[in-house]
């Protein structure tokens, strides 16, 4: 018997219309032409950890399009002391004097000099990643840049190129956004962080022997409205530890009491209890340390701050509780290995104003606005990461 072979019927392809022709607007990217000639480039970004670390992708840009030029970082100790001797795109860290909040009011010595020591070599590219620019452009400004790029609110000095401000904006995609008007196209979308072997060793010098994943607990934050409560922290340290993890919480150095706190919250400290040995804390170590740590562990757990932003850029995932204002604007852009826990109070508790009007100051009180987070979510996200389902 012979086989009969069928032969598709030929189909006409679907009809697609010409696109009409439209101006290429991008808007991440190099939205500005590059600038010729540039040997020293100066990029403003003070402020905390994460602040430097929203900042990394644009200056990774920066080096990218710009290959033969220096890159120094008007920056904090902080952003200093992470950058030291460690491979990436700043060459040199300037840490920033206490300066005026008001460009009104006379600056102080430690402004002019270190504004005066900055213009002994010629700015080429003068870049302001520091917000509005209510203070930040007029300092630019006075550093004779042969440009100048940056944000600006309403009401801020002009740079030569300007990029509108926006509160609710993300910052990682707003600086980005920023070093496109010199022509920088992105080069990596997250906060990144080289790791050293000294990095490593630091780690390993403080951990110890290690049993099961580990898991690094954060409970802090600048701000306390960021902090999920020290008893809800304690119920996922307690599954983590049930599970056979190691636990290490960690802080900096203002944290001792936050950290004491949680950790006599979590029942397996008594004594005589075999899974205290795997609870471990570490609080105000120094940067290599804290890279380390981060960098060994399977997940870290913590709220809206530097820890979890630098446990992302050496590679760790991270499970995250946010307020969702601060999810705009600080959030990472993907979920694979971060998980976001929002919050989405409004108002502030203890007398209700609304916590979502940047127009609005801010009230005095400090209570939590991510409180109502569920603990079995954030369970549920750590069991995921960890296998644990």
């Amino acid at each position: 018997m012979s086989e009969t072979t069928t032969v598709p019927t030929a189909t006409a392809a679907p009809y697609r219309p010409e696109p009409v022709p439209v101006p290429e607007r991008p808007s991440i990217g190099p939205i500005g032409d590059t600038v010729p000639d540039v040997r020293r480039i100066v990029v403003l970004r003070g402020g905390a950890l994460g602040d430097l670390l929203y900042a990394v992708p644009a200056l990774y840009a920066l080096a990218a399009a710009y290959p033969g030029a220096e890159i120094t970082l008007l920056g904090s100790a902080l952003h200093a002391a992470l950058l030291r001797d460690r491979p990436g795109p700043v060459d040199e860290v300037a840490v920033l004097p206490v300066t005026r909040t008001d460009w009104n009011e006379p600056a102080q010595p430690a402004e002019a000099e270190f504004a005066d020591r900055l213009r002994e070599r010629p700015v080429d590219l003068a870049v302001q990643l520091h917000g509005g620019g209510a203070w930040s452009n007029p300092f630019l400004r006075q550093l004779n840049p042969r440009l100048s790029i940056g944000s600006r609110a309403e009401g801020a000095a002009p740079l030569d190129r300007n990029l509108a401000y926006r509160f609710y904006q993300n910052e990682v995609l707003r600086a980005l956004e920023v070093v496109g008007l010199a022509g920088a196209a992105p080069v990596v979308m997250e906060p990144r962080v080289e790791l050293t072997p000294r990095d490593l060793a630091a780690a390993d010098a403080v951990l110890g022997t290690v049993t099961g994943p580990l898991v690094v607990v954060h409970p802090g934050a600048n701000d306390s409205r960021r902090r999920w409560p020290a008893h809800a922290f304690a119920e996922i340290v307690t599954h983590c530890l049930d599970r056979g993890a190691t636990v290490v919480i960690i802080g900096g150095p203002s944290d001792h009491a936050l950290v004491a706190d949680l950790c006599s919250r979590v029942p397996v400290t008594a004594n005589g209890d075999a899974r205290a040995d795997r609870l471990r804390t570490l609080v105000g170590s120094d940067m290599p340390t804290l890279c380390g740590v981060l960098a060994r562990a399977a997940v870290l757990v913590g709220n809206d701050s530097g820890p979890r932003h630098l446990a992302r850029a050496v590679g760790t995932p991270t499970v995250g509780v946010f307020w969702i204002g601060n999810v705009i604007s600080a959030g990472p852009l993907s979920r694979g290995s971060d998980r976001v826990l929002i919050s989405w109070q409004t108002h502030c508790p203890a007398c209700g104003r609304d916590a979502t009007d940047e127009r609005v100051p801010r009230c005095p009180h400090g209570d939590s606005l991510v409180s109502t987070v569920p603990v079995a979510a954030v369970r549920a996200d750590v069991d995921e990461l960890l296998g644990w389902t």
